[in-house]
């Protein structure tokens, strides 16, 4: 193990493998160098080579090559012999004081700590020597085989080989020392870092793909929501003139509803809402009869404009024979009547407007067409006597009307009235005004404005309505074709009334009517219509059957005092 390591002479080899030097036999337990007594004389030769020249490498001893290490010192070296004449110590003192703890160098070696052997620097000049100690020959040691050095990667370059054993010299320049390398730690290190590394770039990863999904999703919502990013600004018509044809349902609508009122009328327990219109600056409102009924003698009732201002009515007159009636308006200014048509001109498929207030829904519009004309219709009767049932020749539309628009005007395309919205025909099958509460189906009536003209104008001035009659009574159960004269009176009288105009025609008991100015007559109650279409003091031509045999009679109407 220690082979080709220079030797001291007189140590020997220790447990641990390495040299242990000579304890001298001393009680102190400490080296001691010889005190010197004279320096001339005990200064020994220096070694001169074959030149003649002292070596200036070597402080004492054998000449030895600068290149080879110097020996080790040998610890035996006597002590020199004190110069003549000189008191020598019986012992030699030591140079530094005992140390009680064995403290290496001084002490003891360690276990652990071998003694370093003695190096000399080869290249320092003599400096002197110690007195009285001869020069100790230098031992040159065999050098150490040199073992080739294991191949060392590229990455990692070997550390130069030292050799422990070497000379010391402090005035030689420094050997290039290699890099500290560290191997497990390093690699360890590094593939935390690499691993930190990964960890990071996989959660930046993560968090990009959040952001990024949580972006997408806003844009997309705000893509699919609005069409973009901005504010959503969608296309849209500028503003145009408010005028309309004056033609159009929006011209006639508009020219009309400041005429058109809506009424409220309450009294005797029961409450209903109508339509009428203005007739003159008088304050006279034409509307139906079942409309102001409720009122009774001491009703109420309210008028609201189409500007919504309101004021008191109260009933001129009314007649339920033909379902009209007039209320009066005072205090109010401003009134702006509608010009009243004719409806002998309409004609079926005309265009056609309908205003009123639907289930008190005030100015409600609608239009259709005249889907038919003269079309006899009865309404009411409610009370059962016949007393209340009314008889119109109308003008039937499909002008949606509901409960609500009766009494309101029916207004052709020039605006003009011609008609009185009056009844509807209702899913139920029944004809009433209104139609109950059932709503429209297509099918409304209206009383054409020259009957409701003229029932106006003797409401106004009398507070009554004439009816034209022929003096007969009717068999309303005849289920025949046409209109058969009854065989008594209702109230016990002749069927024929005397000195009547039916009288003075000839018409007798049994006959059957069944044309009136040549147009097929059904039933009675399309007779008792067709002669109410008519005024007192106009002139008809009936055709009537009796005995299997046709025959025609002219006659004038008479008058009766309406209810």
């Amino acid at each position: 193990m220690n082979e080709g390591k220079p030797g001291t002479p007189g140590a020997s080899e220790g447990p641990d493998g390495d040299f242990v030097l000579a304890r001298p036999e001393r009680p102190d337990g400490d080296y001691g160098l010889p005190r010197p007594h004279d320096a001339t004389a005990s200064t020994p030769a220096a070694d001169v080579p074959d030149g003649g020249a002292p070596d200036p490498r070597h402080r004492g001893g054998t000449s030895a090559d600068a290149s080879e290490p110097a020996p080790a010192r040998s610890t035996d070296t006597p002590a020199s012999t004190p110069a003549p004449g000189a008191d020598a110590p019986a012992h030699p003192q030591p140079l530094h004081d005992p140390d009680p703890y064995s403290t290496p160098p001084y002490g003891e070696p360690g276990p652990w700590a071998p003694a370093p052997p003695v190096q000399h620097p080869a290249a320092t000049p003599a400096h002197g020597v110690a007195v009285g100690v001869p020069p100790v020959p230098h031992e040159t040691a065999p050098a150490a085989p040199v073992t080739p050095a294991a191949p060392v990667a590229q990455d990692a370059p070997a550390a130069p080989v030292t050799d422990p054993w070497a000379r010391y010299d402090p005035w030689a320049a420094p050997a290039a020392v290699a890099p500290l390398q560290q191997a497990d730690p390093v690699e360890e290190d590094v593939r935390r870092r690499r691993g930190r590394r990964r960890r990071a770039l996989a959660g930046g990863a993560l968090v990009i793909a959040l952001v990024s999904g949580v972006a997408g999703g806003v844009v997309g919502v705000q893509l699919e929501r609005n069409g973009g990013i901005g504010a959503v600004e969608l296309p849209q018509a500028g503003v145009e003139a408010p005028d309309r044809d004056p033609d159009s349902v929006a011209g006639i609508a508009a020219q009309a509803l400041p005429s058109v009122v809506t009424l409220h009328v309450s009294g005797g327990g029961k409450a209903g809402t109508g339509t009428g219109f203005v007739l003159d600056d008088r304050g006279h409102i034409l509307t139906n009869d079942h409309v102001v009924e409720p009122a009774g003698e001491d009703g109420d009732i309210t008028v609201t404009f189409h500007s919504g201002d309101t004021a008191e009515a109260t009933v001129v007159g009314r007649d339920s024979g033909y379902d009209l009636a007039v209320v009066r308006v005072k205090g109010v200014r401003g009134l702006a009547p509608l010009p009243l048509g004719n409806s002998d001109n309409v004609r079926v498929g005309d265009p056609v407007v309908a205003i009123g207030a639907p289930f008190d829904l005030a100015g409600t519009v609608t239009s259709g067409i005249i889907s038919a004309r003269e079309r006899p219709i009865t309404a009411g009767g409610e009370k059962g006597d016949g007393s209340d049932v009314s008889y119109v020749d109308a003008l039937q539309t499909d002008a949606p009307i509901n409960p609500g628009n009766s009494g309101g005007p029916l207004l052709d395309g020039k605006g003009q009235v011609i008609g009185i919205n009056s009844a509807i025909r209702s899913a139920d099958g029944g004809l009433d005004p209104e139609g109950g509460q059932s709503g429209s189906i297509g099918l409304g009536f209206a009383i054409p404005i020259n009957q409701g003209k003229r029932v106006a104008e003797e409401l106004i001035e009398t507070g009554k309505a004439t009816h034209p009659v022929i003096g007969i009574t009717l068999d309303m159960e005849y289920s025949g074709d046409g209109a058969r004269v009854a065989a008594e009176g209702s109230d016990g009288g002749p069927p024929v009334s005397t000195g009547g105009p039916g009288a003075e025609a000839g018409i007798r008991p049994g006959d059957v009517i069944t044309k009136v100015d040549g147009r097929p007559v059904h039933s009675g109650e399309e007779l008792i219509v067709k002669t109410r279409a008519h005024r007192p003091g106009d002139r008809l031509e009936l055709t009537l059957e009796r005995g299997g045999e046709e025959r025609t009679v002219s006659l004038v109407l008479g008058s009766s005092d309406g209810g």
